[in-house]
């Protein structure tokens, strides 16, 4: 099969084009035929090296953990999918080896939904990791009817979701940091629209005088500061970015985990115009190491989509 893949963890230069054997199909896993991969911030994090400690890796390394596509294979064991289905996943296991920016990647069935219809290939492919990250953030806040969400980096991956789900949830007002440019953006999410950066507090307070019940941070350092400084329980403070700091804190960390329910909530979302994925940009599969480029530079709206 054609895959991206690295021999060593390095720069984006090292994600290139070759030839590899298809991968394994185990008992409680489907082989699925790749027609577009996400781009996430953790992909490029994972090239680097930065992931080692936490997860074994295995040369060539595959990247990439979102999916949409078609099982071509399923295992014995498989219950819930068959060959022809389509399907999305947050395809991440205990090691690093096999990942999506492939034509073909084997994904655990604990790891699967079914694709939502009115999503394209693109879009349903951004879906998995962000919307997860988002969906669990905002639950673990036990998110609900009469909430103020703040979400920090409102026009990002997780964000531009975030802003969504947490008015799908019910809460009553989003508010939404991101840089001037993208306000409009936000805007059409369903969020008001705040600059972050220095001051944050008092700008979020010039909307919400009482502050907010719930916020979630994608970055760390100073949004969580401001965040407490809003927040009239820090335990509705999650952090994606910063589990030592958001503790000490009282808020929680949340690391995304793979879940077929809460994908297939999602998915549900989505095909109930509830839940749009943004997709800024797509890259054909040979040019991986452009998509990372742009993902690690930052300031993406929405997501970063490989056609495979």
């Amino acid at each position: 099969m054609k895959a991206i893949a690295i021999d060593e963890y390095g720069p984006a230069a090292l994600l290139t084009l070759r030839e590899l054997p298809n991968p394994p199909v185990g008992p409680d896993t489907v082989l699925v035929r790749v027609r577009a991969a996400g781009v996430n911030p953790v992909d490029w994090k994972v090239r680097e090296g930065h992931l080692a400690g936490a997860f074994p890796s295995h040369f060539p390394l595959v990247p990439g953990w979102d999916v949409a596509g078609e099982v071509v294979a399923a295992g014995p064991a498989v219950m819930n999918f068959a060959v022809g289905d389509e399907v999305v996943g947050y395809c991440r296991r205990d090691h690093i080896q096999h990942g999506t920016y492939a034509e073909f990647v084997p994904a655990p069935e604990r790891t699967l939904a079914d694709k939502p219809v009115q999503a394209s290939w693109a879009e349903a492919a951004g879906l998995p990791l962000a919307g997860l990250t988002a969906y669990q953030a905002l639950q673990l806040a036990r998110t609900g009817g009469g909430d103020t969400v703040l979400v920090h980096g409102a026009s990002g991956g997780v964000g531009h979701l975030a802003v969504q789900i947490a008015r799908a949830l019910g809460a009553d007002r989003v508010i939404g940091t991101a840089s001037p440019p993208h306000h409009d953006f936000v805007r059409s999410l369903g969020a008001e629209p705040v600059p972050y950066g220095e001051g944050l507090a008092r700008r979020v307070r010039a909307l919400a005088p009482d502050g907010v019940d719930v916020a979630l941070d994608l970055f760390g350092g100073e949004a969580l500061a401001a965040s407490v400084e809003l927040l009239a329980r820090p335990a509705r403070l999650i952090s994606t970015a910063d589990p030592e700091h958001v503790a000490r804190l009282g808020g929680s960390y949340l690391f995304v985990k793979p879940s077929t329910a809460d994908l297939t909530v999602l998915a549900g979302l989505v095909d109930a115009g509830r839940l749009t994925v943004h997709v800024e940009r797509t890259f054909p599969l040979a040019q991986a190491a452009d998509a990372h480029r742009l993902v690690e530079a930052g300031h993406v709206r929405g997501k970063v989509v490989l056609e495979v």
